[in-house]
């Protein structure tokens, strides 16, 4: 099976393959097959609505089985925020820097430091069906940034039961625990029943 990957993250596109080795499945991103995943305007409220026009916008320009991902970062003290507007949290055109600064300026002074990052994978299989995933970890978000790996909100998400920010851990070890990677999990598990009662036999 052929999957159409709604990114061109390189490191979104190598968990993703990591977490689906073993299956007989090719995970292809949109730009190998030149569609354009910036003319996606993310109009939904949540989640789920964003996830899901992206991965039906590449399903309709391929018409191959289509995954694509929404995540945001949900901080108790900020009412929530930034939510779904976590990647342009300070700007369309801001950068990571940009958003953290904006994140640790709108903290200050508040004690409650308590966060979580969720993210819904939405896949639309070869008959256009949408089917959601959830992941969802748990965390806070410390007074500076601490780390230099990852990506995103990584240096100042801290991860109690590893007792450093993402931005300390290997890609190996976040990817075991993370957001992401707890939702494409359950996508891996959905898939892997899906392929195993389709062929009648083991994988």
């Amino acid at each position: 099976m052929k999957i159409a990957i709604a990114s061109s993250n390189p490191h979104k596109i190598r968990e993703i393959r990591d977490i689906l080795s073993g299956l007989p499945v090719e995970v292809i991103p949109a730009s190998e097959l030149g569609v354009d995943m910036s003319l996606v305007k993310e109009t939904g409220d949540t989640l789920e609505e964003n996830a899901i026009l992206k991965a039906k916008f590449l399903y309709e320009r391929t018409g191959l089985p289509s995954l694509a991902d929404d995540t945001g970062l949900f901080v108790d003290a900020l009412d929530g925020e930034p939510g779904v507007r976590t990647a342009r949290y300070a700007g369309e055109e801001a950068d990571s820097r940009d958003n953290i600064e904006k994140l640790l300026r709108n903290l200050r002074g508040k004690d409650n430091r308590r966060a979580h990052f969720r993210t819904i994978v939405a896949f639309v299989d070869e008959e256009g069906k949408v089917h959601l995933f959830e992941g969802r970890v748990d965390g806070e978000i410390t007074v500076e940034p601490v780390g230099d790996k990852g990506f995103g909100y990584d240096p100042i998400f801290y991860y109690p039961p590893a007792g450093k920010t993402f931005a300390r851990m290997e890609d190996e070890e976040k990817n075991r625990v993370s957001h992401r990677y707890r939702a494409l999990e359950k996508f891996r598990k959905f898939l892997w029943e899906r392929l195993t009662s389709s062929t009648g036999t083991e994988l």
